[in-house]
């Protein structure tokens, strides 16, 4: 599935190019050069620039970020794992941009960045709004300059929605702003959040009302809750306004994560919890998978003890997992995973092979399927894993090889993850969905090519979109009548089986990511 969170949770540079600002009004000027650090150089840059001590670092290094991810195409890192050189990156980014160093980054400043980046992007059309209600004008916040717009982004979030003390926020990014701008965009960060600590301390932020008709209802609530417009209204459509609303504030909380066990490397769950215990993560057994554990925080303290380099567990939502129980792989099975990468599902689907059968990987990108082979390496399921590069549609024209089980993790809008995918809410487009959907039919009819009389073929999604779901499997059986459901109440649990025998994840209800299977077995 072209959504399922990697390590690194990462952006595509394709999908980051489609980014819509999710303020109309505004339109950014993007000729801040954010360039990456050329192969080869040492960072020779952090040596000509000069150290300031008195400015916040993860304040500016949340600030670049966002420049970052916004205009430069980087992703929302929500891992922070701090790898080889990853520190010296990113300050060097800061100082290429800004024009200054700050010291490096402790672990309570990873934190603090994680927290504030990924808040900020969450927040961003309820932050934009009251920015631009506090300008002097219109004018005035449509032709903001990039860095100034991040600043102040920052000190709305950590005032509005941290509650930090607000006067330490407003001196610590003014100052901020006239050393990496000049002091007038000091003074007029100054000006703008003292009136924003004068509303919120009266309770009087310049929100919009939920009135109107059902438009300005959606565009309220899509200020409100800050989400895109199209997404607020298809989701009331189909959900409903409170169900609509319940789905926005999952997707605003702080994410929460699950480690899977990596049983190929003998690892058990009671071994995962014994390491969990040793580094003081709280964590709970997952109810519903006998190999995962479930972390609200101290993911970053995982990531920097090694345990998923080590191969000790993999990060991996229960949602995934569950996608995996509707599979159901049995020793001796031939199993391929279409549009495989990152391979999540591959390296789990694997380990239940107890070393008897074959996974078949295959996809498009070379070199995550490169990463995946490595993965299966460490992982110690090597044995059983296998890598194709190809178009699933070609691939399946020019082969005659069939499967016992066939699962297409489709790519797909993410809409079930946005939770953890910070910014696909902005890169999501309403005319994505068409593309998506007709794409899902033809990798369908492709895959279902490859499933043996008598096999099954496992259709799966993170979205939470009828119309990718539901919609396309009943689309696939007018076209394909030689297959048939079976439905999924012998491999989840009952609460995940919804009509027709499909298996179904509902952030709100389940709090798990959204997720979306349907088993599907051709005729002998």
């Amino acid at each position: 599935m072209a959504h399922l969170l990697s390590l690194r949770l990462t952006l595509s540079a394709a999908e980051t190019n489609k980014t819509s600002s999710p303020n109309t009004r505004r339109t950014h000027k993007t000729t801040t050069s954010i360039s990456a650090p050329k192969r080869g150089s040492s960072s020779p840059s952090n040596k000509t620039h000069k150290l300031n001590l008195e400015i916040s670092p993860h304040r500016a290094v949340s600030a670049v970020r966002l420049m970052r991810i916004e205009l430069g195409g980087a992703f929302a890192d929500l891992l922070n794992e701090k790898g080889k050189g990853s520190g010296n990156n990113e300050m060097g980014y800061v100082a290429r941009t800004l024009g200054f160093r700050t010291r490096n980054l402790e672990d309570r400043d990873f934190r603090l960045v994680t927290n504030i980046v990924g808040g900020t992007i969450r927040w961003r059309r309820y932050l934009d709004h009251l920015i631009g209600s506090l300008c002097h004008d219109e004018k005035t916040f449509r032709s903001m300059e990039p860095l100034l717009l991040q600043i102040l982004r920052i000190g709305f979030y950590e005032i509005v929605k941290l509650n930090m003390p607000p006067y330490a926020v407003v001196d610590e990014n003014v100052r901020l702003a006239k050393v990496a701008l000049r002091p007038g965009a000091g003074s007029m960060v100054n000006g703008i959040l003292r009136k924003l600590v004068l509303l919120k301390e009266n309770n009087s932020l310049p929100l919009p009302k939920l009135e109107g008709d059902k438009r300005s209802q959606a565009r309220a609530l899509a200020t409100l809750y800050s989400h895109p417009v199209w997404m607020v209204r298809r989701w009331t459509r189909y959900f409903g306004q409170e169900e609509a609303i319940k789905l926005m504030m999952w997707n605003n909380r702080d994410p929460s994560f699950s480690l899977r066990a990596n049983k190929g490397r003998g690892v058990t769950r009671a071994d995962l919890v014994m390491q969990l215990n040793s580094l003081k993560v709280l964590h709970e057994l997952s109810f519903h998978l006998d190999d995962f554990v479930c972390i609200k925080t101290g993911l970053q303290i995982v990531v920097q003890a090694g345990l998923l380099k080590e191969g000790i567990c993999s990060v991996q939502d229960e949602s995934a997992g569950l996608v995996v129980s509707v599979v159901d792989p049995q020793p001796g099975e031939s199993i391929i995973d279409c549009c495989a990468a990152p391979g999540g599902k591959t390296l789990f689907m694997a380990s239940r092979l107890s070393g008897k059968g074959m996974v078949s990987a295959i996809d498009i990108n070379k070199g995550r399927l490169k990463i995946l082979r490595e993965t299966a390496k460490m992982h110690q399921v090597d044995g059983v894993v296998t890598t194709i590069h190809a178009d699933l549609r070609i691939f399946a024209e020019n082969n005659s090889v069939k499967f016992d089980k066939v699962l297409l993790d489709a790519p797909c809008s993410g809409l079930g993850v946005l939770s953890k995918r910070a910014d696909l809410r902005w890169n999501r487009k309403l005319e994505d969905l068409e593309q998506l959907k007709n794409l899902q039919d033809e990798l369908l009819d492709a895959a279902s090519t490859l499933v043996k009389p008598g096999g099954v073929l496992i259709y799966s999604t993170c979205s939470i979109d009828p119309e990718e779901n539901e919609e396309r499997i009943h689309a696939f059986l007018l076209r394909h009548p030689e297959f048939n459901i079976d439905p999924v109440d012998r491999y989840v649990p009952p609460d995940f089986v919804v009509k027709h025998g499909f298996y179904l994840t509902n952030p709100v209800k389940h709090s798990l990511d959204g997720s979306f299977a349907a088993r599907l077995v051709r005729a002998s």
